[in-house]
């Protein structure tokens, strides 16, 4: 596998869209969800009408306060890791 790297460091998603997907989405919100409700730590600071894990995930998810990293692959192997935060600023 190879890593397609920016050698300018400037903020550039050169693999599929420059946004967050449905897909994508749904399992940054799923994974999340799976760590709070095994005991992780919660991020924000929780409403009353924030029951479910799945609310809490979206909304830490919606204020981008998540540390998490996509990884885009292309059928030949090469790969780009994107920070979530340059997805969530293009939306």
């Amino acid at each position: 596998m190879k890593s397609v790297y920016n050698e300018s460091r400037k903020k550039k998603v050169l693999i599929g869209p420059p946004k967050l997907t449905r897909f994508e989405k749904a399992r940054i919100v799923g994974a999340r969800a799976l760590q709070i409700a095994m005991g992780a730590p919660i991020l924000i600071e929780i409403k009353e009408n924030m029951r479910s894990p799945i609310d809490i995930a979206l909304e830490e998810l919606r204020r981008g306060i998540l540390p998490i990293t996509i990884r885009r692959t292309l059928p030949d192997g090469t790969y780009q890791d994107i920070p979530l935060k340059w997805l969530l600023e293009e939306e």
